[in-house]
């Protein structure tokens, strides 16, 4: 019943009046309802209230009931009904006090969590602080700042992108998921899921492959190969634009230079899904994309590289969905990741909680809210830049969520600007850049009489020259078309406002007067067919213009293209008009820029994008969207005054280039260009090691060859090589690579003594030489912690013995063992099943906070030289163990607070921990807070890591925001280029905290059931997203019995190699 005030407040008198009396009729329903007028003594208000309001209120539904009740000629049904109806409309009124009190509730709750981690954050930041740095404290109070000032001193101490930069050959990868994305002919508007940012994301890789120093950009997004939609959403590869000559000088200039549109097939190949659908395929996504980033670093580093690898110069995820993806990229590639939200999970959640339409579970299951949500969290802890649109997005939308505070982001900025250390406190940092436009197809009128000689010509019916078509469709309403046009452009949504801009209008003689109105309300054929917020808007517009006697004076046609919108723009600045946009809240606001770049002053709301806009483009008035007479002042003024208007109309002009995608490409390249700059550390070994070991070089090119050929066919499929353990004689690229195979060699010649053998047998180890790699992630624990040999022993014999009874598979298959044990007590574990360490050309230690290799003296496992610096980025032990000691012994499950002077539930596990994991002994599981309650409070303080739970609940360990089990896969792949679609990881049905991750992806899955009895799973989450994660069905998961034989074993290899990958 939103717009309808008076109507809630004559609720509100009801339920203050009559609550007893209703609650008691609630919870009696056979009794005779009190509230009937009866003989006439009592006075009913409810009944008055249907009888003469309910056909006011905006609910469809309800006008509906209620015009069958007045066909209702029974008096005893016509009374029933009414009584029902009362009820109803009751009920939902208390449902939204309920809602609100449940929302402040929760505002409040989650303000006193904020403050709670603030301070604790600043407790342990001020113990170093000098006298000087105490001024950038929480409570100081900043200043506005005009946005051209707050660029000059946000980029003071940075250096402008400028067409310089020719020679820095940059490779730039965004992301968007989710729509119908294409280059040409965009189907905007066909779903929810293709709008604005499939148009943005497209012009924006355009724009910034014409910039200098941009080489190529790639726009990955969901390869779609459906008879749902055009063949073209099929192929794998678009060009959007090749590289501007000037940009290139002659021969550096390569074929893969200029921006494409790269699709990766993930989830079920022949169907479109909405996004909401898409969040357990995104693994699958993150490893194709890793694949083709890795192919195309080598052919850029042959073209503009000198040989060596060229890196993404940055990840930049748009939405939440690519959000997430960019975060698992950046962290398997080490370089940085940039994200810009577009549409926000919490923010949404708030608007519909407020609508009280829905629970949240509701929400949830049509949504996937919290799935949403979580991946803008752990997109906030990897990202090192968040650009957003307007200054509001940042204040009221990115500080709903844990991982951003606006405040502590000051606090450790200005620290990190000084050098002092900030204890492994991190915040990513805002930029406001504003959407860029493509003004090359404006044209800018200047004053003179050609537009009015359109006019008349085509209010005489003869006109000299064409004009556009809509020209006459929109005029056809206005009596007097010469007078000047108040254009409102927008969809028919009750946030939009459209209503109370046409109550200014029609209750403003003297605007009424001077001016038509102009209302272009998307396209409709029939109102009854649309939704029924929009049907409920155009239905009362239609009341309002008749309420006004309007007619002459508004038009409000039908149907438009998109095509036609530059030329309604260019039709009302004809006129001498102005652009309104009167939204409740405007997130941006670009249609107020398209307006100004066709010569029409602007009046605007003053909640959101417009008070930004306004302050660059200094060309109209901003208002109060509830105020009536200030919509038609504001009118009115700009109308009637025309110097102010003419004023307004130059200053737009004068200050658009700054909305200009050259403008948007420059700034978004000096945001970039201040990030902490990461690319791999190894990037150089792989030129090394091939000139050492050509026949494994060659054998490589000539797999990557056919990986790519094969990625990039129109069907989507992957390469059966990576994929299939079944030869394939018709394959001319197999019988190559079968004749150049040799059998492996088991040790280097000694050219250069011993030492040099042995660095070299570690810098390079066998796994280099593997196709397939067989990774046991078995977390089968007693409950105590200690590995289950029974249960585990058999199951690691019986997957070896099942990959070497097969030719094909123990031809060149590896094998690696992934757990939470620290090195010392997996090999103790090894040696007393009998199991050498040797059987394994890798052991991931930790919960993947370590890589071992073998290869040294005496059987010595050798670490990862590069893994420690890989997973280093963002991470502070120190600052973390004092802080994760103090909230598990003073918070209990669920987030709440323990009684002072309980015994603390963890106790430090030295002998489990290491430079990169904090491990603890859990005295009580039952007490312990969840894995998602203890990273929101991390989050809070500014820390960001991976914590989770192992070995059946009985120990915790947080390991670096990038090291993981899973990522550890998928640092083998980028660092030995071993393809994650040939990995074939074993788990069982319940596992650590991290055991989700494991599943999903383009690896090879097998369940093993009845294997673990005792997981940590329980606690990793509150709510259960597994079905948001992992995929119910997928080609990639098979599963066996714990008691399967060795034959069954090799069985499920042989099914799930089939798959393509």
């Amino acid at each position: 019943m939103a717009g309808n005030e008076w109507i809630n407040g004559y609720l509100e008198a009801i339920l203050d009046s009559q609550a007893q009396g209703i609650e008691d009729t609630q919870q009696k329903p056979q009794t005779a309802v009190n509230l009937r007028e009866g003989d006439g003594q009592f006075f009913n208000p409810t009944k008055y209230f249907v009888e003469e309001v309910v056909t006011g209120v905006d609910e469809t539904d309800l006008h509906r009931t209620w015009l069958k009740v007045v066909a209702t000629r029974n008096s005893r049904e016509r009374n029933s009904r009414l009584e029902n109806m009362c009820w109803r409309i009751w009920h939902l009124t208390r449902k939204k006090k309920q809602l609100e009190w449940e929302d402040s509730q929760r505002i409040a709750n989650r303000r006193m969590e904020r403050e709670q981690g603030r301070r604790d954050a600043t407790e342990v930041l001020s113990e170093d602080l000098s006298e000087g740095e105490k001024g950038d404290g929480l409570g100081d109070i900043v200043q506005p700042e005009t946005p051209r000032i707050q660029l000059q001193r946000n980029l003071s101490n940075v250096e402008l992108w400028s067409d310089d930069k020719k020679e820095n050959r940059l490779y730039i990868v965004l992301i968007s998921l989710h729509g119908l994305v294409r280059g040409e002919n965009m189907e905007l508007g066909s779903d929810s899921d293709t709008g604005g940012q499939v148009k943005y994301v497209v012009e924006l890789a355009r724009a910034l492959a014409r910039m200098p120093g941009v080489y190529r950009v790639d726009l990955f997004t969901r390869q779609i190969c459906s008879s749902e939609v055009d063949w073209s959403y099929a192929e794998p590869t678009e060009m959007l634009t090749t590289a501007s000559a000037d940009d290139c000088d002659g021969d550096e200039t390569g074929e893969s230079s200029g921006a494409y549109i790269i699709r990766i097939p993930f989830g079920p190949r022949d169907k479109y899904l909405r996004k909401e659908i898409l969040w357990p395929y995104i693994q699958e996504f993150v490893d194709g994309a890793l694949a083709h980033i890795l192919n195309m670093s080598k052919v850029l580093g042959e073209q503009i590289g000198k040989g060596k690898p060229v890196w993404p110069y940055v990840v930049h995820g748009h939405y939440a969905d690519a959000g997430d993806t960019a975060a698992l990229l950046s962290g398997a590639l080490n370089v940085p990741m940039v994200l810009t939200g577009h549409s926000l999970g919490r923010n949404k959640l708030e608007q519909l909680l407020k609508q009280g339409r829905q629970s949240k579970e509701d929400i949830n299951s049509t949504y996937k809210i919290r799935r949403r949500i979580e991946a803008e969290e752990l997109s906030l802890d990897a990202a090192e830049l968040v650009i957003t649109s307007t200054r509001q997005e940042i204040d009221e939308q990115w500080g709903l969520y844990d991982g951003f505070d606006v405040k502590l982001e000051k606090v450790l900025r200005a620290r990190a600007r000084r050098g002092v250390n900030c204890h492994g406190r991190f915040m990513p940092r805002m930029a406001v850049i504003p959407p860029g436009m493509d003004f090359t197809n404006v044209e800018v009128q200047e004053d003179t009489p050609e537009g009015e000689g359109d006019l008349a010509s085509l209010v005489e019916g003869s006109s000299p020259k064409a004009v556009p078509t809509i020209w006459s469709e929109v005029m056809r309403f206005f009596a007097n078309p010469h007078k000047p046009m108040i254009l409102a452009l927008s969809r028919p949504d009750p946030k939009k406002n459209i209503t109370t801009l046409l109550k200014a209008f029609g209750e403003c003689r003297p605007l009424r007067e001077l001016a038509n109105l102009t209302l272009i309300m998307g396209n409709r054929d029939d109102i009854d067919e649309l939704s029924s917020g929009n049907a409920s808007v155009l239905t009362t517009v239609l009341k309002l213009i008749d309420k006004y006697d309007l007619y002459g004076s508004v038009a409000y046609p039908k149907h438009h293209k998109q095509s036609d919108v530059p030329d309604i723009y260019r039709l009302a600045a004809h006129t001498k008009g102005v652009f309104i946009n009167p939204a409740l809240v405007e997130p941006f606001g670009l249609t107020l820029i398209e307006a100004a770049a066709h010569g029409l002053p602007m009046v605007a709301t003053k909640n959101g994008g417009p008070v930004d806009i306004h302050r660059a483009l200094h060309n109209g008035l901003l208002v109060d969207p509830h105020d009536q007479d200030a919509i038609a002042n504001a009118l009115l003024k700009l109308v009637s005054e025309k110097n102010l208007w003419n004023e307004c109309r130059i200053n737009g002009w004068k200050n658009i280039h700054l909305f200009s995608w050259p403008e948007h490409c420059r700034t978004y390249l000096t945001r970039i260009a201040a990030c902490r700059m990461r690319h791999p550390q190894w990037q150089t070994d792989a030129d090394e090691m091939a000139a050492q070991d050509d026949e494994f070089s060659l054998n490589d090119s000539l797999k990557d060859v056919q990986d790519m050929s094969l990625r990039l066919s129109v069907d989507g499929d992957k390469p059966s090589l990576n994929g299939s353990l079944e030869p394939n004689s018709a394959d001319p690229v197999k019988q190559i690579m079968s004749r150049m195979r040799k059998p492996e060699i088991k040790s280097k010649p000694e050219l250069q003594g011993k030492k040099q053998v042995d660095s070299l047998n570690s810098k390079y180890p066998v796994l280099r030489r593997r196709e397939r790699l067989v990774v046991l992630a078995v977390d089968c624990y007693d409950d105590k912690g200690a590995p289950d040999a029974k249960s585990m022993v058999p199951m690691i014999q019986n997957i070896i013995k099942a990959v070497r009874s097969d030719p094909q598979m123990a031809k060149n298959s590896g094998f690696a063992i992934s757990t939470s044990m620290p090195l010392e007590e997996l090999t103790r574990f090894l040696k007393s099943a009998k199991i050498q360490v040797s059987e394994f050309d890798t052991l991931i230690c930790s919960s993947g906070s370590e890589v071992y290799y073998p290869g040294g003296e005496d059987g010595k496992l050798l670490p990862d030289p590069d893994y420690s610096s890989h997973i280093d980025y963002r991470w502070g032990m120190e600052g973390l163990k004092n802080t994760v000691w103090k909230l598990m012994n003073t918070t209990a499950v669920g987030g709440e607070a323990r009684n002072k002077g309980s015994p603390s539930l963890i106790e430090e596990d030295q002998a489990s921990s290491n430079a990169h994991c904090v491990a603890y002994q859990i005295k009580d599981r039952s007490k312990v807070m969840r894995v998602d309650d203890l990273r929101q409070k991390l989050r809070l303080r500014g820390l960001r890591c991976h914590p989770m739970y192992c070995r059946s609940s009985t120990r915790m360990q947080i390991v670096p925001l990038l090291a993981s089990r899973s990522q550890a896969l998928r640092y083998l792949f980028v660092r030995w280029r071993l393809n994650v679609a040939n990995m074939y990881v074993v788990v069982g049905e319940r596992g650590d905290t991290d055991y989700e991750e494991l599943i999903s992806g383009t690896h090879k899955t097998v369940i093993v059931k009845g294997l673990v009895t005792l997981g940590s799973d329980t606690l990793l989450r509150s709510t259960d997203l597994k079905d948001d994660i992992v995929p119910s069905e997928s080609p990639y998961i098979g599963t066996i019995k714990a008691d399967s034989p060795v034959k069954d074993i090799t069985d499920i290899f042989k099914q799930l190699s089939k798959a393509s990958a």
